[in-house]
């Protein structure tokens, strides 16, 4: 209590540094934060290739118009809007078994990531395709081409680039989740850094951890935005 102001702040910086970049604990779990980071590469790549494809599909069932397929894709995408990533990953990893659908704690992650993702990503994409003017189907059709053709070939195209900019941001935010997947033990960077930090009873392993998602996200965040600039929409 009786150290001077530059004593004790210089106690703080000490004690941030040994919680925090303490290089004898960074050494010793690099290896491991460095695994977990490839996991959750992988992970989110999955996610985003599932969850883009699969809405793009179901937008793609839904533009048919036919009652019974548009409400089954409306229940769909409205039930795993709804649901929190976290809750899903838990139904999936925990209750599924009990009914005989036994599946990995990665695969669950991966399953949940992308169904969450393809239920957005379907909204984005059916926007998308009912603000293309009306007049581009009756051109289209007055050619000859069928229904299915126009769709893929004249709105389809139309549609992804007025819904680029939505469909990355929601993409970013929902392949962020992948840290949740450490809830069903798959070995992630988070989950590996907090069972460094328990072993080290030192916060440095979640400094790594935070650092591997930067080097994850930041570039992936500046690659949406050349994405956006270079092929969205331009009225």
């Amino acid at each position: 209590a009786n150290l001077p102001p530059l004593g004790r702040c210089t106690i703080s910086v000490d004690t941030f540094l040994h919680s925090f970049f303490n290089m004898e604990v960074l050494v010793e779990y690099f290896p491991a934060i460095v695994a977990g980071f490839w996991t959750t590469i992988g992970l989110g790549a999955l996610v985003i290739a599932a969850g883009l494809s699969f809405g793009m599909v179901l937008a793609f069932l839904r533009a048919h118009r036919v009652k019974p397929i548009s409400a089954l894709v409306v229940i769909f995408v409205d039930i795993f809007r709804a649901i929190p990533p976290l809750v899903l990953m838990v139904l999936f990893y925990f209750a599924l078994p009990m009914i005989g659908l036994e599946m990995s704690g990665f695969v669950s992650a991966w399953l949940c990531l992308s169904l969450v993702l393809a239920a957005f990503a379907e909204e984005i994409y059916w926007a998308g395709i009912t603000s293309v003017p009306k007049g581009q189907w009756e051109a289209a059709r007055s050619t000859g081409l069928s229904h299915v053709t126009t769709l893929v070939f004249v709105i389809i195209p139309q549609a992804v680039r007025m819904t680029i900019p939505p469909l990355t941001n929601r993409t970013i935010t929902i392949t962020k989740n992948t840290a949740l997947a450490s809830v069903v033990a798959v070995e992630e960077m988070l989950n590996v850094a907090q069972t460094a930090q328990a072993y080290s009873a030192n916060t440095s392993p979640l400094t790594l951890a935070a650092l591997g998602y930067l080097l994850i996200f930041f570039p992936l965040t500046l690659f949406t935005r050349w994405v956006e600039r270079r092929y969205a929409w331009k009225r």
